[in-house]
């Protein structure tokens, strides 16, 4: 069995023609979790856009292989019933829909695609409390609507609570960890690690290397300028909290 869950080479890409993205190479493997790091304007989020889809990112050269499929051949919708969820750095807020309603489209849309049945309303409900409780959701957030009126904490709690709900194949965590407090941040980690398992791959884009004491990667990547110029282990994103990204070089 192939154990490669997505495999990036020499990707090029960027926004209103302006390249962004300048030879990107990354493989991930199942049941991994990949850390991406490096300063503003790196080409961190380009690469999240790029990997669920975004129509204003445009992919000049290079391929993206997800689970045996050709990734830029697959739509948005069809990324996200193959698994692929990415956590927002700004989530964004849906008047008129509430949160019930919408895991309950977003889930069912994924099953039917799967040629599943709709889950059943008894079976949803049970869901939808067990994971609001995992994240200490209060109750009644599940009949408010998505993300309006929410603090910064409880936008990323939300987001961690549909992940949680998805059970995606591939997380994208794009600096969910910005204006996080402490206690939010664990909440954060804690969903994350829950979730780890043999299947299941996360990518957690960040500046910070705080998240990462609470997550562990097994790899590290340092993204300056639309290339990744070191890969390393845990240690790396220590070494960076300690000297910064200027001494990180290729």
């Amino acid at each position: 069995m192939n154990n490669s869950l997505l495999e990036i080479k020499d990707l090029r890409a960027g926004i209103e023609g302006k390249e962004i993205l300048k030879g990107v190479d990354l493989s991930i493997g199942r049941g991994q979790v990949h850390a991406i790091m490096g300063p503003n304007g790196a080409g961190k989020s380009t690469l999240s856009a790029v990997l669920t889809g975004r129509p204003d990112y445009k992919v000049t050269e290079g391929s993206i292989e997800y689970d045996g499929r050709n990734l830029l051949e697959m739509t948005p919708e069809e990324r996200s019933w193959a698994g692929i969820f990415l956590s927002f750095q700004y989530p964004v807020e849906i008047p008129g829909v509430s949160i019930t309603n919408f895991m309950k489209t977003a889930i069912n849309a994924r099953r039917k695609a799967q040629g599943l049945p709709e889950m059943k309303p008894a079976e949803f409900l049970k869901l939808l409390k067990e994971k609001m409780a995992f994240v200490q959701m209060k109750g009644e957030f599940a009949k408010r609507e998505v993300n309006v009126g929410f603090s910064g904490g409880e936008k990323k709690r939300n987001e961690i609570f549909q992940m949680a709900m998805l059970e995606p194949t591939l997380g994208i965590l794009d600096e969910t960890d910005s204006g996080l407090d402490v206690d939010a941040l664990k909440i954060v980690a804690d969903g994350v690690n829950s979730l780890r398992s043999p299947e299941r791959s996360f990518i957690i884009i960040t500046h910070y290397q705080k998240l990462l004491e609470y997550i562990r990667p097994d790899v590290v990547h340092v993204l300056k300028e639309g290339r990744i110029v070191r890969t390393g282990g845990p240690e790396l994103a220590d070494r960076i909290w300690q000297e910064g990204f200027d001494g990180i070089d290729g």
